[in-house]
């Protein structure tokens, strides 16, 4: 889709993004379904329950999809093979070729001595962005069955009820995604990309604290082991189907900032992209050694991830906003031409 023009990586990003999102409906849904045991009931044996069965079955599916979409990519794509350096006509060509080969680590690391300023400030957005989402993609259904539906694993129905509840709301969450995607190139072109990003991020806070909110009243509520109230349940479901929002900016926008900005350098498409996922790997690793001893710092919960993850999010939307030069259209009066004005 790219073609030579870097800057339609935004538009590629978002038809990844809109596609995602379809297979994550059909995938949560999947989940969120109850009654695979019925249609499949070989899955369901006195060692494994119906709960079992049911995400025994969803394995199943799983591995079909995989299968038939692992066949497809190979059979679709026609790629053109490197040729063996064992083949190569002269022992420079081999030896070059193998040094060209073992610089790549390097190259990927000293390319950060290049790196202009506005890079270095859209790798700070991307990690503290990040940092938000894992405690939200690490507890989302564990957060609706523990901390809505009060239940603990491996005790009554409540948490399994609530991580199907979980499973339904991350399905409203992709169909929000996929929307968005579709809208997306307009609302950059409108806002520019870096505004649209800081926007999203404060979305992204605001449905964090909601969450905590949300938990918080269902703390103070007397249920006695019953089930929540309607409004606690549809109130959480609103605000997973609105984390799609800014889940979908993040899938794309991030990724097309740094493509046009690193392009200039001529340090090729792969490198700027390796560049932007340790910015995502290095937060992850962060999160997924931190999260766990922080909650149980505070007793337990995921309430304490997600306040960490509400307080990122915010100052990435900040640093956003106020760092990220801005983009306009500009128009003339014959036709319309897009141009890429940064303004500070």
């Amino acid at each position: 889709m790219l073609g030579k023009d870097h800057r339609r990586t935004r538009v590629a990003n978002a038809y990844f993004s809109l596609f995602m999102a379809v297979g994550n409906v059909l995938g949560f849904a999947t989940g969120s379904y109850s009654n695979w045991f019925k249609i499949l009931p070989f899955t369901l044996t006195s060692a494994c329950n119906v709960s079992c069965a049911n995400l025994k079955a969803a394995f199943i599916i799983d591995i079909i999809f995989i299968l038939i979409t692992a066949c497809i990519s190979l059979s679709a794509a026609h790629e053109q093979p490197l040729i063996s350096r064992v083949t190569a006509p002269h022992s420079g060509e081999m030896s070059q070729g193998s040094s060209n080969h073992e610089a790549f680590l390097w190259e990927l690391f000293g390319t950060f001595r290049y790196l202009p300023g506005t890079v270095w400030i859209i790798l700070l957005v991307t990690a503290l962005t990040w940092i938000g989402w894992f405690p939200f993609l690490l507890f989302d259904t564990d957060w609706m069955g523990r901390e809505v539906y009060g239940g603990k694993p491996n005790e009554g129905t409540n948490y399994g009820t609530g991580v199907r509840m979980g499973s339904l709301g991350l399905m409203l969450n992709s169909v929000i995604l996929g929307i968005t995607s579709v809208l997306m190139e307009k609302l950059c072109r409108k806002w520019g990309a870096g505004f649209t990003w800081g926007l999203s991020n404060i979305l992204m806070s605001l449905c964090f604290v909601a969450m905590l909110a949300i938990a918080a009243i269902r703390m103070n509520l007397n249920t006695d082991g019953h089930l929540p109230p309607d409004g606690v349940v549809i109130a959480a479901l609103v605000v997973f189907a609105l984390l799609g929002i800014p889940l979908a900016i993040t899938y794309s926008v991030p990724y097309a900032l740094v493509s046009t900005r690193i392009e200039a350098l001529g340090l090729g498409q792969g490198l700027s992209m390796g560049v932007l996922n340790l910015a995502i790997v290095i937060p992850q690793i962060i999160v997924s050694l931190g999260a766990g001893p922080w909650d149980q710092l505070f007793g337990g919960g995921n309430s304490p991830a997600l306040l960490i993850a509400a307080i990122s999010a915010f100052a990435s939307a900040l640093i956003a906003i106020l760092a990220i030069p801005r983009t306009r259209v500009e128009k003339t009066p014959r036709s319309i031409v897009q141009v890429p004005v940064f303004v500070n």
